[in-house]
């Protein structure tokens, strides 16, 4: 692990010995070199939002065993009890995720892994993900993960959150003006990311008015998933310094695209070779056998995998089949994959699997845990996935798409959580009792938006009859 000093610089150079990182106390005289006076204990509730509490440094050892103490039931789908032993959730500390936040000074952060009775917790996201990890693990491979998130920047005008006035354009993709006028933040936000390992490379203005996207470089599946959690952490922070909203809703408005979280998917055995790339593919997409079985995996649990994978109400205003009121959508609605066809699902580019279902509100550790079960199913059965769709999807009539087979995604989060609880091999891969939670947390989710009466409905229904 390498620690960033105030400056962005590894701190290693400042060490006499390297030894130092390997214990508690090594780890607390390095951050107290660098002024931190407090380390945020952090985890991630079924939500995918962020939580802990903060730990002053002279007592990291206390987070390393027994762990931060939090009271289960007060935690979101944990299904603890009130009373007794179980009551109680540990948070461990990962010290291989301890760093400081450059974005505030004085503070570090490292991520916890939830126990329970003195075990791993079932039911905590990232151990579930740890879970699926270690059956990559068992074949000697790695799944890489880039994630793509889009986000927008928003401020209060009279009561409602928008853009500035200046980001109205019609098609504001890549706008020059409109991204430069974000340089504060943008600034801030790739400085400290950096700072932090994630190796920011690229930051565009998306589809939408006040919508942005940075993508930082890949990494396995479980730091893939802690780096999104930091990059969110900095973001908020951030944006609320420089007096902006940062909002990853899936679909805020309803005349504007939405916000996906494309996850760009490959795997590396233990010598570095890509297990998804081959040059004797015979529908030349430069896949191997084993790709084309992962991937028809995740085609084959895309229903269940849309509850992970897109788990609000609002998440399925983007996925939406049919006319898009924003005039422009990149956000699937079917299933199926394409060589470089961002209509599809599933997108075939540079040997690699571009997986388009999910979207910024997704919960990073549940969602890649999903898929890997998912890309395991396909390559122990040697499911097929087919043959690729190479055209436009949206273009498409009905019949078009029947001939090819191609099916609809679940087009509200009743659907895809059904498809989830349907799903026996995806929830017994995730375990039976994060389903029950997830399946009834989600399932009272919808229920309270189909009781809710919207304005939509009385203005078009209250004086009609």
């Amino acid at each position: 692990m390498i620690l960033p000093s105030n400056d962005g610089v590894p701190d290693y150079a400042q060490n006499n010995a390297l030894s130092e990182l390997t214990s508690v106390a090594g780890h607390q005289a390095i951050l107290g070199r660098q002024h931190i006076q407090f380390v945020f204990a952090q985890f991630t509730d079924i939500h995918g939002v962020a939580k802990g509490k903060l730990i002053p440094l002279k007592h990291l050892d206390d987070i390393v065993y027994p762990g931060a103490g939090f009271s289960g039931p007060s935690i979101w789908g944990t299904g603890l009890p009130r009373t007794g032993a179980r009551s109680e959730y540990y948070g461990r500390a990962d010290l291989t995720t301890l760093q400081a936040m450059p974005w505030l000074p004085g503070y570090a952060r490292v991520v916890l892994d939830g126990h329970v009775a003195g075990k791993p917790f079932e039911v905590c996201p990232r151990q579930i993900l740890r879970k699926q990890v270690a059956r990559l693990t068992a074949r000697g491979w790695t799944l890489n993960a880039g994630l793509e998130p889009e986000f927008f920047l928003l401020q209060d005008k009279n009561g409602q959150m928008s853009p500035e006035a200046g980001d109205a354009l019609e098609k504001p993709s890549y706008d020059t003006k409109s991204l430069l006028r974000r340089t504060r933040f943008l600034e801030k936000l790739t400085a400290s990311l950096d700072a932090c390992g994630l190796g920011v490379f690229q930051i565009d203005h998306e589809d939408a008015s006040g919508q942005f996207e940075v993508n930082y470089k890949y990494a396995d599946a479980l730091k893939a998933a802690d780096n999104f959690m930091l990059f969110k952490m900095a973001a908020h922070h951030i944006a609320e310094e420089e007096g902006w909203l940062f909002s990853m809703m899936p679909k805020p408005f309803a005349d504007r695209p939405g916000s996906g979280l494309h996850f760009h998917l490959s795997i590396t055995d233990a010598a570095g070779n890509a297990i998804f790339a081959a040059d004797d593919d015979a529908r030349e997409l430069g896949l191997s056998t084993e790709a084309y079985q992962f991937m028809a995996g995740l085609l084959q649990h895309a229903p269940a995998l849309t509850a992970l994978c897109a788990p609000t109400v609002n998440s399925y205003k983007r996925l939406m089949c049919g006319h898009s009121l924003s005039g422009t959508s990149w956000a699937p609605a079917f299933i199926g994959f394409g060589d470089n066809n961002r209509t599809t699902v599933a997108r075939v580019v540079y040997q690699r699997i571009e997986w388009r279902l999910p979207d910024s509100s997704a919960n990073p550790y549940l969602a890649l845990a999903g898929v890997i079960a998912a890309g395991l199913d396909g390559l122990e059965r040697a499911l097929d996935p087919g043959q690729p769709v190479n055209s436009d999807i949206y273009e498409m009539t009905q019949v078009q798409r029947d001939e090819l087979g191609l099916q609809i995604l679940p087009q509200n989060l009743g659907v895809a959580v059904l498809a989830l609880h349907n799903d026996k091999i995806l929830t017994e891969a995730l375990g039976a009792d994060f389903a029950h939670e997830f399946v009834s947390l989600k399932s009272a989710e919808w229920l309270e938006y189909c009781q809710h009466v919207s304005t939509w409905e009385t203005h078009h229904y209250l004086d009609r009859f």
